[in-house]
C-alpha cells in the first residue's frame, strides 16, 4: 500500500468521521419516532418541521409536541438575534482597530499585544462567562442580555481581526503612503483606500461572528442569568432524561441546508467572478 493510499484511506475516514452523524441527524428528523431514531422508524413525518407553524390543536394533539414549550423557544431564537445585532458591530469595530494597529503599527511591543488581543479566544468560555457575570455584576447591571454580549464580544472580536489582517497584509502599504504624501488625511485614505479594499473581508468576518455568537453555548451559559438564547435552550432541551425532542434535528437540519446553501451561492459567484 503506497503513502497516497493511505492517505486517502485517512481523509475518507475522517470524513465519514465527521459527516456520518449529520447524515444520521437528517434521517431521524424525518422519523415519527421519539427520542430520535434511525434504527426504530415510525414512518416518515415532518411534523417536527412543522412545530413552528401549527395550530395549537394540532400542538396539544400530539404527545410530544405539547410538552415542548413553542412560544419560549422562538423567543431565545429572538435574544439570540438581539445579542448577535450587537455582538456583531462591536466586533467588527474591535477586530478593525486590532487588525489596523497589528499590522500598521511597527513596535516591540507588538508581539505581546498579539497574545493580549488573542488571549480571549484561548481562554475557557466558563472563565469568560463567569468573569463577564462578577464583572457587571459589581457595577450593579444584573445577568441578563446585556451580560451576554459583553461575554461574547471579548472573544467573538479575536475572529474578524484575524480575517481583517490576513486581508491587511496583502494590501500595498504603497498606495497608502502615496496618498498621504499628496496630501490627503490619515481618514482620508482609509476611508477611500482602506475601508474599501477591506469591504469582502469585512463582509466573511461579518458572517463568522454571527455564527459564532449565535451558535455559542459555554460562554452564554455563565452569564446569562434568567435569559436564554437559542443555544442555551437547545441545550436544555437535550438535556430531557426522557431523550431530546426530534425538533431539535429539525432545527439543525435547517441549518445545515442553510449553510450548505450559502456555500454553495458563494462559490458560484466566485466563479464567475473570476471568469
Amino acid at each position: 500500500m503506497t503513502s497516497q493510499r493511505i492517505l486517502n484511506a485517512y481523509m475518507w475516514t475522517f470524513l465519514a468521521f465527521m459527516f456520518a452523524p449529520l447524515f444520521l441527524m437528517i434521517i431521524a428528523s424525518f422519523n415519527d419516532a421519539s427520542p430520535p431514531s434511525v434504527t426504530d422508524w415510525r414512518g416518515l413525518t415532518g411534523k417536527w418541521y412543522a412545530f413552528f407553524w401549527m395550530s395549537e390543536e394540532e400542538l396539544r394533539a400530539d404527545s410530544v409536541l405539547r410538552a415542548l414549550d413553542r412560544d419560549r423557544f422562538i423567543g431565545c431564537f429572538g435574544n439570540s438575534l438581539q445579542v448577535a445585532a450587537v455582538v456583531v458591530p462591536l466586533s467588527l469595530l474591535l477586530g478593525l482597530s486590532g487588525a489596523v494597529m497589528l499590522t500598521r503599527w511597527r513596535s516591540r511591543a507588538n508581539g505581546l499585544l498579539w497574545w493580549v488581543l488573542l488571549s480571549p479566544m484561548l481562554a475557557p468560555g466558563i472563565v469568560l462567562g463567569l468573569s463577564a457575570l462578577v464583572f457587571w455584576g459589581r457595577l450593579g447591571v444584573g445577568a441578563g442580555l446585556f451580560t451576554i454580549m459583553m461575554a461574547q464580544v471579548t472573544f467573538v472580536a479575536g475572529y474578524p481581526m484575524l480575517v481583517l489582517m490576513a486581508r491587511l497584509q496583502r494590501q500595498p502599504v504603497e498606495l497608502e503612503e502615496a496618498a498621504l504624501d499628496l496630501g490627503a488625511t490619515p481618514f482620508f485614505v482609509f476611508r477611500r483606500i482602506t475601508l474599501p479594499f477591506l469591504l469582502p473581508a469585512l463582509a466573511s468576518a461579518a458572517v463568522i461572528a454571527l455564527l459564532s455568537s449565535i451558535e455559542n453555548y459555554n460562554t452564554t451559559m455563565f452569564a446569562k442569568g434568567g435569559a436564554c438564547t437559542f443555544a442555551t435552550e437547545i441545550g436544555a432541551m437535550s438535556r430531557n432524561p426522557n431523550g431530546h425532542p426530534p425538533v431539535i434535528n429539525a432545527v439543525g437540519t435547517v441549518i445545515i441546508l442553510i449553510t450548505v446553501s450559502a456555500a454553495l451561492i458563494h462559490a458560484v459567484l466566485l466563479r464567475r467572478e473570476t471568469r
